[in-house]
């Protein structure tokens, strides 16, 4: 056999790996039976279970609202973070500010989620705020997680177009705060955008973080799935999770046409 052949067979491996459990998790959506090593037919019937389910509901509006907030907080500050790490070369604890920046990257969830719980506990006993755990917590751990992200993301957009368009700008009278506003905001903007999608989606997968900093009444997505998984799997969650498939496949062919280039 080849060794392109060997390659082939591999690469084919590789991905029934991947993508196997997926078309059976899909698959087992569809069965009629509750138990999913019994296929009955095909049916809809767990979807409109999920439908009706408004713990499942409650908890999958509470981690959008979540996510939305938390990436929206994570670009505002990973933009400023990202800009003073990138322009700012004076500044005397620049590298003491990246290293900080850099901690929740290489931080594990657990340890992360632990140091938050005690920071909001510290909060509480010292300031009185904030008063309990509950969304505004959870909101708080993403950001702060979302915030590293984005921040790496726009110093390397920054860092690849250098300062030549900035400085153009106030050699023509225009301020520095200006030159932010019209120049680089702009220059950030693939980035920030990339920088929001990626925190929206540790925000919206996290169950580490909310696990250590949520409160009664903040019971994200992932952390009722989690606890629901713990009695078994159920056609139910996975009805869940192909409708999660179809809307991040229908999200990704949009983006493949909208980025396809046109012929002239």
């Amino acid at each position: 056999m080849s060794p392109r052949r060997m390659l082939r067979w591999w690469l084919l491996l590789v991905l029934g790996v991947l993508y196997f459990p997926l078309l059976l998790l899909v698959a087992t959506s569809f069965n009629g039976n509750r138990l999913l090593t019994v296929w009955s037919g095909p049916s809809l019937h767990w979807y409109g279970v999920l439908m009706n389910d408004q713990a499942l509901v409650d908890a999958a509006l509470l981690s959008l609202e979540v996510a939305s907030i938390a990436a929206s907080l994570s670009a505002v500050l990973g933009f400023l973070c990202g800009t003073a790490l990138a322009r700012l070369d004076r500044f005397p604890l620049r590298p003491v500010f990246a290293g900080l920046l850099s901690i929740p990257l290489i931080l594990p969830d657990l340890l992360l989620g632990l140091g938050l719980l005690l920071l909001f506990v510290a909060m509480q006993q010292l300031i009185g705020f904030p008063q309990g755990r509950g969304v505004g917590t959870i909101i708080a751990a993403h950001a702060t997680l979302g915030t590293a992200y984005v921040s790496v993301v726009v110093r390397a957009r920054l860092a690849d177009s250098g300062t030549l368009l900035e400085q153009a700008a106030m050699d023509l009278g225009d301020s520095p705060l200006g030159a932010l506003w019209r120049i680089t905001l702009p220059l950030c903007a693939p980035a920030l955008v990339a920088g929001w999608l990626l925190a929206f989606t540790l925000s919206l997968d996290d169950v580490v973080l909310a696990s250590f900093v949520a409160g009664p009444g903040s019971t994200t997505l992932p952390m009722q799935v989690f606890s629901a998984l713990r009695l078994g799997p159920t056609p139910v969650l996975n009805a869940l999770a192909t409708v999660f498939l179809l809307f991040v496949g229908v999200l990704l062919t949009a983006a493949a046409r909208l980025l396809r280039p046109r012929s002239s």
